[in-house]
């Protein structure tokens, strides 16, 4: 059974590191990183079924993540180095010249934890596709996670995968949407509304797990229930409710922060209302 408390503890060090590691090279994505700071916790230290220190290319014999919307590598990085792929002290490179924490992940740098460059917008669930389907011709039968913003299912690409999971009945993938409501240039509904999204799911052939992707009680649940439904014929995919700017008042609920960096002031006001918990890097 998971330790709730545990994971809490975790996820707000989290957040104050993605605030830490925006801060110093002004620049950055802190909304969307807030807002999955649950998520992230919850998916490395309860649900993927990895070895930090037996890290693979090609993942064989364990759980694989792609994280699709590359911009919010900083929750990303700091997940990993808490649980192990690297130092967290690295941490304070973020976006700086010359270090293996780029704005984006990418695989030139051999971080730990990485597999594909996710800079570009929607093409995280095809890699998934292929690796979910290299584990089924290897007889793996561990699991594919990817996480995917809700502005990014604007891009046609998504739709082809989808509709390629289905139909090719890739059972092992389990897709995480970030439902918050906002991207860049502003709202979702209002740039691209994406309707009713869970019935768009459905309709290609997916099973559809809903969350609250701010309370860790519901994220680890999701996952199990997520957890129970592959294997049985259909992807499966987790619509994930957040907040962007979870934790930062003044960053929460608006799409202005989704890649803007805060300066000293702002960032005296956010690291004011999340307490370090496990250690500042």
């Amino acid at each position: 059974m998971a330790d709730i408390q545990n994971l809490k503890t975790i996820a707000s060090q989290i957040r104050r590191d993605v605030i830490r590691m925006i801060h110093k090279p002004a620049s950055g994505h802190p909304g969307g990183s807030l807002g999955c700071a649950d998520f992230f916790t919850a998916l490395y230290f309860d649900t993927l079924r990895i070895d930090p220190k037996k890290f693979t290319m090609d993942g064989i014999g364990e759980d694989v993540f792609f994280l699709s919307n590359g911009h919010l590598s900083a929750v990303w990085y700091s997940a990993l180095a808490h649980r192990g792929f690297f130092e967290v002290s690295e941490l304070s490179t973020f976006r700086l010249l010359g270090t293996r924490l780029q704005g984006h992940p990418t695989t030139a740098e051999h971080l730990p934890g990485i597999r594909i460059a996710s800079g570009s917008l929607g093409q995280g669930l095809s890699v998934a596709c292929g690796t979910a389907l290299a584990k089924k011709l290897n007889g793996d039968k561990h699991l594919v996670y990817t996480l995917h913003g809700d502005g990014e299912l604007q891009e046609g690409q998504i739709w082809e995968a989808v509709m390629f999971a289905a139909a090719k009945k890739v059972d092992n993938i389990i897709a995480t949407v970030d439902y918050n409501g906002q991207q860049i240039d502003g709202p979702v509904e209002q740039v691209l509304s994406l309707g009713d999204l869970k019935a768009k799911w459905i309709a290609f052939g997916w099973d559809v797990v809903e969350m609250n992707g701010n309370v860790m009680e519901e994220v680890v649940k999701g996952f199990a229930e997520a957890k129970s439904r592959t294997g049985k014929g259909k992807p499966v995919v987790i619509l994930m409710k957040t907040e962007m700017g979870m934790g930062v008042d003044y960053m929460m609920g608006t799409h202005k922060w989704h890649g803007k960096a805060p300066n000293d002031d702002e960032f005296a006001r956010a690291m004011a209302q999340l307490p370090a918990t496990i250690g500042d890097f």
